[in-house]
């Protein structure tokens, strides 16, 4: 990285840096001019004054919240928009024009001159078509206008997004539905402001092109089935049960100078190549380390970014590989966290522009380090009854907890494949299975407390609970501690964690509306079977539920019980006492996606409505293209940067090495070709893997999806691999000043 700069260097090109120009030609590469440009970042001064505006004046201010309903709507209006968002009412459509008009005389007043409907297509990303409030007046002037017709519904192009077939490119028409239950918001810009709608989006046909639909119905069928396990415990007054989400999001920050001098990060999210670096994470001292100046400045106007959305933002802190972090905000409805999350990401990514970084949410930009994912705490409860996944300090007392816990272990249990293809795509199996991710087998983490008492309702009933402690470290001036009854276990894919489920194998860039559909769905089937078999053996007598709420629980756990393990999930042992229980091990994409094939799961996502077979093939068909241009692109990436950076600087350097021999020779020194034999070696290697891929990528394209996803998996993917090695090892041997692309050490330390 010292190394002097030749003055024989290409000296064409520029290099735009985030602090303004810096010649390519003053540096002989752009990764030397992007080092520089690094090293020599002065920070902007602070845009904001935080004594003067206190966060606590900052959240919700610019959401179109309860508050400000209650104050700009009629009191009946308020009240049934109150009782659609906490109860599931259905919406009164009357009151649309009154709530249009209060929303856009509040949007004006802040600033606001177009309007948005925001919805969230099969790509995973979000999507928004903007129109303006004005329309002229037929005077030479304008008003503003917004009609409860423009706030219900939007007419984006049906077509253009992935459909899965629902929709051909001839059968355009779509519609965005507004969804009152996540509110209104503004997005500020420097030159306006946008009031944005969240909305659902579906086909001509009604059939869902979105995430949020499925959460929604999915949400709508968890309440249905809760509903009647409440009722079997004597609770019938009907408050809507929700299932809930806090999903942590870890992400990368680099300077954006190193991302804009490689071509691999930019194009695909990750870096293709990269040999690993003399330190890494071993020494764990970025876990939780001190926070960068410069990194804290952006994590904090991050968030006040999200206070004003109204996003509860609680924690931040770095990540255990160098350059990497978190944020999580608290508990919200499934839907409105869902909504949060992908704003989370945009914000992220914006603000990290204005510090002059760049933020990367791909679960796997550097090789060797850990990867990023998006831990999914999930649960589920009501305004009346509270968390229904909270057992108290006494679970085995407690019926209502031990039934709803019960009925998640059989979910996960019977549609373990489900819960990994929700979670299956090509970034995240770069994650999963590896030493700092939850292994591609799914199972449940309960801790001894819970694992004690379901041990004992298998031998006949529970009558006792492994205590909480108090914790004490021998210096007087520390104060004792209350100890909970277990351990937690960051190697299990899912994980009770005291209140609620962390569903730790959800990738980073994903949005978390598959595994919250997948969730609530397979949860409400479990419900239903329970509820179904306790109304059947009770017969509406409360004094028999005891009896038969025990044997229902004994044969839960004998029958599914086997998708408990409290181990270490990432050791070999593991893997193969999970075999011997029937556990799948679905290691990638191709293997984890033909899960929703199976007819038990069509017949699962079309019983509660949430999706339909057409709706479920749709989604298939839309991850196997998602997978198979993924590994496409990368590959073309590889072809590209091995052709025409990486072999280039190996041959400058190897020519350097063959004249400084020829030279040697000449003055009759003796000398040893070691080094010029290893980078001969090395770029024939290249070459020739260099060929294979090349050879690959040019195989015909099958025209069964899975099929041409197996041979990316199967074929392309171990020769872009192959690539890869033979550079990486060139990396360790070219000169420092003719390696083109900024290094692991440089991207992941220089900030």
């Amino acid at each position: 990285m010292g190394t002097a700069i030749r003055d024989d260097a290409n000296k064409n090109g520029s290099f735009q840096s985030a602090v303004g120009g810096v010649s390519k030609g003053a540096f002989g590469s752009p990764r030397l001019a992007a080092i520089s440009a690094v090293t020599n970042y002065k920070p902007s001064p602070p845009q904001m004054n935080f004594l003067e505006e206190p966060t606590s004046e900052l959240f919700n201010c610019n959401v179109f919240s309860p508050s400000v309903m209650k104050k700009r709507l009629p009191k009946a209006v308020y009240k049934a928009l109150m009782r659609t968002i906490e109860s599931g009412e259905k919406l009164d459509d009357s009151v649309a024009d009154m709530v249009a008009s209060a929303m856009k005389d509040w949007a004006i007043e802040k600033g606001a001159t177009h309007y948005a409907h925001v919805f969230y297509p099969l790509t995973g990303a979000t999507a928004e078509k903007h129109d303006s409030f004005l329309s002229p007046d037929g005077e030479g002037g304008a008003i503003a206008e917004f009609s409860g017709s423009q706030l219900i519904q939007g007419e984006p192009d049906g077509s253009s997004f992935p459909t899965g077939g629902i929709r051909a490119t001839f059968e355009a028409r779509g519609y965005t539905i507004w969804d009152v239950t996540s509110p209104a918001y503004l997005l500020e810009n420097a030159n306006g402001t946008t009031l944005c709608i969240p909305t659902a989006f579906v086909s001509w046909t009604g059939e869902a092109l979105d995430k949020k639909t499925p959460v929604l119905r999915s949400m709508q069928a968890l309440n249905t089935q809760a509903q009647r396990i409440l009722k079997l415990f004597g609770h019938t007054d009907g408050a809507l049960v929700s299932s809930t989400a806090g999903p942590e999001q870890e992400y990368f920050l680099i300077d954006r100078n190193f991302y804009y001098a490689r071509p691999d990060l930019l194009n695909a999210g990750r870096t293709l190549f990269g040999a690993k670096p003399p330190k890494g994470q071993e020494f764990d001292d970025h876990y939780f380390g001190a926070i960068p100046d410069r990194v804290l400045s952006f994590m904090l106007e991050v968030e006040r970014e999200l206070f004003k959305l109204g996003i509860p933002v609680k924690t931040r802190h770095n990540e255990v590989a160098p350059g990497q972090y978190e944020i999580a905000p608290m508990f919200e409805f499934a839907n409105m966290a869902t909504d949060h999350q992908q704003l989370i990401m945009t914000t992220l990514r914006k603000v990290a522009e204005k510090h002059g970084m760049v933020c990367l949410t791909h679960e796997k930009p550097f090789a060797g380090v850990n990867g990023s994912g998006k831990h999914v705490n999930w649960s589920m409860g009501s305004a009346t009854h509270g968390n229904l996944l909270d057992p108290g300090d006494t679970p085995h007392e407690n019926a209502q907890f031990l039934l709803f816990c019960a009925a998640v272990i059989r979910a996960v249990h019977k549609f373990q494949g489900v819960l990994r293809a929700v979670v299956a795509s090509a970034s995240n199996d770069h994650r999963l299975g590896a030493n700092e991710a939850p292994p591609a087998i799914m199972s449940i983490f309960l801790g001894d407390q819970l694992t004690d008492v379901f041990e004992q309702i298998k031998s006949g009933g529970a009558n006792s609970s492994i205590p909480k402690g108090t914790l004490t470290v021998g210096a007087d001036v520390l104060p004792p501690l209350p100890k909970d009854a277990g351990d937690r276990n960051r190697t299990s894919p899912f994980a009770f964690t005291g209140n609620r489920f962390e569903f730790r194998a959800v990738g980073s860039n994903q949005s978390i509306a598959g595994p919250l559909v997948a969730m609530n769905t397979i949860v409400a089937e479990s419900l239903d079977f329970c509820a179904t078999r306790l109304e059947e053996a009770t017969g509406g007598d409360a004094s028999k539920l005891h009896g038969e709420l025990q044997k229902l629980l004994t044969e839960i756990m004998n029958e599914h019980g086997s998708i408990v393990f409290n181990g270490d999930g990432y050791s070999q042992e593991w893997h193969d006492e999970a075999a011997k229980r029937g556990l799948l091990n679905l290691k990638t994409t191709v293997d984890a996606l033909p899960a929703l094939e199976g007819e038990e799961v069509k017949e699962l996502f079309s019983k509660y409505s949430v999706l339909s077979e057409r709706e479920l093939e749709s989604r298939l068909e839309i991850y196997l293209e998602q997978y198979v241009m993924t590994i496409g692109v990368e590959a073309k990436l590889t072809l590209e940067l091995a052709r025409t950076t990486i072999f280039p600087a190996a041959i400058r350097y190897q020519n350097e090495l063959a004249s400084t021999c020829s030279n040697l020779k000449i003055l009759g020194y003796d000398f040893d070709t070691d080094t010029l034999d290893v980078m001969t070696s090395l770029v024939k290697s290249l070459q020739d893997s260099v060929g294979e891929l090349e050879s690959a990528i040019a195989e015909p394209a099958s025209d069964d999806l899975m099929a041409e996803a197996k041979h990316c998996c199967e074929v392309v993917l171990p020769a872009m691999n192959k690539v890869r090695s033979y550079a990486d090892a060139l990396e360790g041997y070219v000169a420092d000043d003719l390696w083109p692309l900024p290094t692991y050490q440089e991207m992941l330390f220089i900030k």
